[in-house]
C-alpha cells in the first residue's frame, strides 16, 4: 500500500464531477487500499478518489463514536439522500468541519442531520448506510467531493473571504498543488 499525495483546493479534479466506476478491477482495489492508507496517515475521517487525483465516484470513510464502535468502509458509485437541514447559522463548536484538500483549517457549516447512502462495495455488493449526526456529515462531505464541491464552496460570504485569504497566503487555489501525509508539513 502507498500513501498518495492529496490534491489541494484549486486542482481541477477537485472541482469537476467524478465519473462512475464501470468495473471493479485490481486497479480499483489497489486504489481503495491506497486511499485507506492515505486517509489513516493524514489522519482523516474520509477520503474521496478526486482528492488523490482520480476522477472516479469512490470514497472511503472511518469514524469512531464516543462508545468506541468502529465505522469504516468504502462506497463506489453512491447515491445520497438527506433530510432538510435546520435553518439558521451553524454552531462553530458543534458544526465545524475540515478537509484534507484545504488542510489545517475548520469552518462551521450547516449540514443535514440524517443521510441515506446507497452504493456498492469492492465485491460489487450493495451498501446501504442510514446514519445521523457526524456520520451523516461525513457522508455528505465525501459525496460532495464526487460532485466537484469542496465544503469551503458552501461557506457563507465572510468565511469564504477568509478561505480566499488563506489560499492566497499559502499559494493554494491553482492546479498542481498537493501534500503527502507523513512527508509534507502543512502550515497551521
Amino acid at each position: 500500500m502507498t500513501v498518495l499525495p492529496i490534491r489541494i483546493m484549486g486542482d481541477p479534479v477537485l472541482h469537476s464531477p467524478a465519473a462512475p466506476v464501470d468495473e471493479i478491477t485490481d486497479e480499483i482495489r489497489t486504489l481503495v487500499a491506497d486511499m485507506f492508507e492515505t486517509m489513516d496517515a493524514a489522519p482523516g475521517v474520509g477520503l474521496a478518489a478526486p482528492q488523490v487525483g482520480v476522477g472516479l465516484r469512490i470514497f472511503t470513510y472511518t469514524y469512531q463514536d464516543d462508545d468506541g464502535a468502529p465505522w469504516r468502509g468504502v462506497v463506489i458509485n453512491p447515491v445520497l439522500w438527506i433530510s432538510p437541514a435546520e435553518p439558521g447559522q451553524p454552531d462553530p463548536d458543534e458544526e465545524s468541519e475540515g478537509c484534507l484538500s484545504f488542510p489545517s483549517e475548520r469552518f462551521p457549516l450547516r449540514r443535514a442531520e440524517r443521510a441515506l447512502l446507497i452504493g456498492t462495495d469492492l465485491e460489487g455488493a450493495e451498501v446501504r448506510i442510514e446514519v445521523s449526526g457526524w456520520r451523516a456529515r461525513i457522508l455528505q462531505h465525501e459525496f460532495d467531493h464526487l460532485d466537484g464541491v469542496l465544503y469551503v464552496d458552501r461557506l457563507d460570504d465572510s468565511d469564504w473571504k477568509t478561505v480566499q485569504k488563506i489560499a492566497k497566503k499559502r499559494g493554494w487555489g491553482r492546479p498542481g498543488q498537493s501534500w503527502t501525509p507523513g512527508i509534507d508539513l502543512i502550515e497551521a
